[in-house]
């Protein structure tokens, strides 16, 4: 795994490992159970579960490699034909099993009716027996897979049940995942990989039932291809069935509070499940207490609960855990099913808690011993939005979540971790302000939990992507409405974070807890390497309401920029003036003889004029490649009122007062001379020019103007400009009143943005 240094990130970030199969080592190869209660009401943020999206619609997060695919719609042409539904975005081929290597085996897809004779959806409902591992290794998948049998309600949120091999057969079949921020419906044929007969991957324990496969075979569509689902977490599947934030405790290094944190999650209905190091030499040995060590347990109930001794009375904190195999296979230490500790406990109470003595895999222990004989817990607390009372319930208390998608570009808003100090502010920055303590908190301080998650990576694997390694660190702003926006170089230079996660690390999303006071305070989540790309998502839960924003400023004009280079940020003579130099002058004159000299009897020049006289008035800047055809075609486009396609004097000379200004900003930020600007100070230049823009826009136009190593070159810079001035011109004639809003009607709309 990935490690990495930073401000504040003085030891070595520690990896954590991906769960693959039983053969590398893995430490989860069975299913976690995690149990699902109910919690609290629909309210705000995220789109709800019935909001879907389809696979590649726009909005769904995902890249469309097709035609958006309607379930019904094709379920109905299918049956309307008599035929069965072959997918074309995952075809029944080798590419959609794997991507690095050849089957090493005679695959065969066949449907369900082709393997066995009477296939069914479902036998006897779902259950986490129907959750049996295959040939691939996505233990940590299944891990997930598992719990969805213990919550009808959310069972059927992701396996919908308007589907299977009855009167509405059609060989086509829909699945439902949460992905970045929006819940996606995955359409898939029922054509599964099988060798001699039999199915591969995952598979049921009863021959012919086909949920599972068929869930397995749509998550590895929405990923691209089986192998892509090689090595997880299982954190991430539960995720992706919940829209949740997970945390992961390593137990040695437990905080003092965790039992709370624990108990307020199980009130929060958070899902949680623990696990113990493998032995590397066995294969889910015990240890003597009757705990399975590489093996996944689910966490059912976290509880105070009274007790009575001859001595004392009082309450000692219990858990519930679960072995997913349900058998006799449970804990034999203090508290397990029949032992002399239960003695102590009021029989009222024992009925509270739904006591049981049964061979069924369920088993209490204290929190002390919990903690000793487990090494890892994983809490995943679920998005309120996501899921219906059904599922949650108006008993049970709810986070507040805000939630925020970016981008890291190179050379824009890719700047790296503290490490690269000079480009550490250009990352995306957003400020959330929490104005009230957690109810309980003897401290009057805010839980917040930020989770920063990295976008498709999984997905583009077949591509060489791989996942980054990513953090974030946060400052609190004391005094927030005098503080610029973005917070600039200097700010970090002399701040330190108040909070940061643990380590850079290469996993999909980094999370960590906080306790921290009220007030105002600024996320900066980066990669750890700078001029890395990659899209985010960010996200931010608390016990009360958060109010979270961009950092960042507001795409208008500003000033043009006429300080005297002397004053820290360059070296040199002036900046940008509004009045040219003597030298300018000249040049400026010798502009206007040309102009005179080539635009003939009508006194108008076109773009092609254009060209020449700035070819020749320019041609140190240019470096002997000139203008291009598209830039003087903007620039005529520009300043052309009357939409002649050409530009009298007057035009040209307030034309040749911009370019001017483009033109000194550029050579100022142009220290080298080579003719490029380097993409991070675009900004800065942008700024200089008079133009205020965001790191949304930025990022757009080192997209649009870019070179592959994220510079500018003069001539972009150019365009660049010309194309800003011309839209930004365009919205405010029509926003006389400064609103910030414009109307245009279609014909408008294309007028004005052929011409900008």
């Amino acid at each position: 795994m990935g490690q990495g240094r930073g401000e504040d990130f003085d030891e070595d970030a520690e990896g954590v490992p991906l769960q693959g199969d039983a053969g590398n080592g893995a430490a989860l190869r069975d299913g976690l159970d995690v149990f699902i209660r109910r919690a609290t009401d629909i309210k705000r943020v995220l789109p709800s579960i019935f909001n879907l999206k389809v696979l590649g619609e726009r909005g769904s997060g995902l890249r469309a490699r097709g035609s958006v695919q309607d379930f019904n719609a094709l379920r109905d042409q299918c049956l309307a034909e008599g035929t069965l539904f072959e997918d074309p975005e995952f075809p029944a081929q080798d590419s959609s099993l794997f991507f690095s290597k050849s089957p090493n085996k005679p695959f065969e897809w066949r449907r369900p009716m082709e393997i066995v004779e009477d296939p069914q959806l479902f036998v006897e409902g779902a259950s986490r027996f129907d959750v049996q591992q295959g040939e691939l290794g996505d233990c940590w998948l299944l891990a997930a897979v598992a719990n969805l049998t213990l919550s009808s309600a959310l069972f059927y949120k992701i396996v919908p049940d308007d589907q299977g091999f009855g009167s509405k057969y059609a060989g086509i079949f829909h699945f439902r995942f949460w992905q970045y921020g929006r819940w996606v419906d995955v359409v898939i044929d029922d054509r599964l990989p099988t060798c001699y007969g039999k199915l591969v991957f995952l598979h049921s324990s009863q021959h012919n039932e086909f949920w599972s496969a068929l869930l397995e075979k749509a998550y590895a569509k929405l990923h691209g291809s089986y192998e892509a689902l090689k090595g997880g977490t299982t954190c991430e599947a539960m995720e992706d069935f919940t829209g949740g934030v997970t945390e992961m405790y390593e137990l040695n290094q437990a905080p003092p509070n965790l039992f709370k944190i624990m108990l307020k999650g199980y009130e929060r209905s958070s899902l949680m499940g623990c696990s113990i190091e493998p032995d590397p030499n066995v294969l889910e040995a015990q240890t003597p207490q009757g705990l399975v060590k590489g093996h996944a347990y689910s966490i059912t109930k976290v509880k105070l609960v009274d007790i009575q001794t001859p001595g004392r009375t009082g309450k000692i904190p219990l858990i519930r855990l679960r072995n997913p195999w349900g058998n006799e296979a449970e804990w034999n230490g203090p508290w397990s099913d029949k032992s002399p500790e239960w003695r102590f406990i009021p029989e009222s109470e024992k009925e509270e808690i739904g006591l049981t003595f049964d061979d069924d895999g369920e088993f209490w222990m204290s929190y002390k011993d919990f903690e000793e004989h487990f090494h890892r817990l994983e809490i995943c607390n679920l998005n309120p939005d996501s899921l219906t009372e059904e599922i949650l319930g108006s008993d049970k208390r709810k986070w507040e979540m805000s939630m925020f998608e970016g981008e890291w570009v190179r050379g824009v808003t890719a700047g790296g971790c503290r490490n690269f100090l000079e480009t550490f502010w250009h990352n995306p920055q957003y400020r959330i302000t929490l104005n009230d303590p957690d109810e309980d908190d003897e401290d009057n301080k805010c839980t917040v939990i930020v989770a920063l998650m990295q976008k498709n990576r999984r997905s583009q694997r077949r591509m060489g992507v791989e996942v980054l390694t990513i953090g974030f660190a946060m400052y609190h702003l004391p005094d927030p409405d005098n503080l610029p926006k973005p917070l600039p170089l200097d700010f970090f230079k002399y701040n330190q974070s108040v909070a940061r996660s643990p380590s850079f690390i290469n996993l999909r999303e980094v999370s960590c807890r906080f306790k921290l006071p009220p007030g105002t305070y600024c996320i900066v989540p980066s990669t750890f390497e700078a001029n890395e790309e990659g899209e985010f998502i960010l996200r931010v839960f608390s016990e009360n309401k958060n109010n979270m924003e961009e950092n960042d400023e507001e795409v208008g004009i500003g000033e043009i920029d006429d300080r005297d280079q002397h004053d820290g940020f360059h070296s040199g003579t002036k900046y940008v003036k509004n009045e040219p130099e003597p030298e300018e002058q000249k040049t400026e004159d010798k502009a206007k003889e040309f102009f005179l000299k080539i635009a003939g009897e009508d006194l108008e020049i076109d773009w092609k004029e254009l060209q020449d006289i700035l070819d020749y008035a320019m041609r140190n800047e240019t470096k002997r490649e000139g203008f291009s055809k598209d830039v003087c075609r903007s620039m005529v486009a520009l300043m052309d009122v009357d939409r002649t396609g050409k530009l009298g004097y007057e035009e040209f000379r307030a034309l040749w007062t911009d370019v001017r200004h483009w033109k000194n900003v550029f050579k100022m930020y142009d220290k080298d001379g080579s003719g490029y600007l380097s993409a991070f100070e675009l900004r800065q230049a942008l700024n200089s020019a008079g133009y205020r823009l965001n790191n949304h826009i930025l990022n757009i136009l080192v997209h649009r103007y870019g070179t592959k190593t994220g510079t500018i070159s003069f001539d972009d810079f150019m365009m660049c400009a010309v194309k800003l001035k011309a839209m930004i011109d365009m919205f405010k004639e029509k926003d006389p009143d400064n609103s910030n809003r414009a109307e245009f009607t279609m014909e408008e709309w294309v007028e004005k943005t052929l011409y900008a």
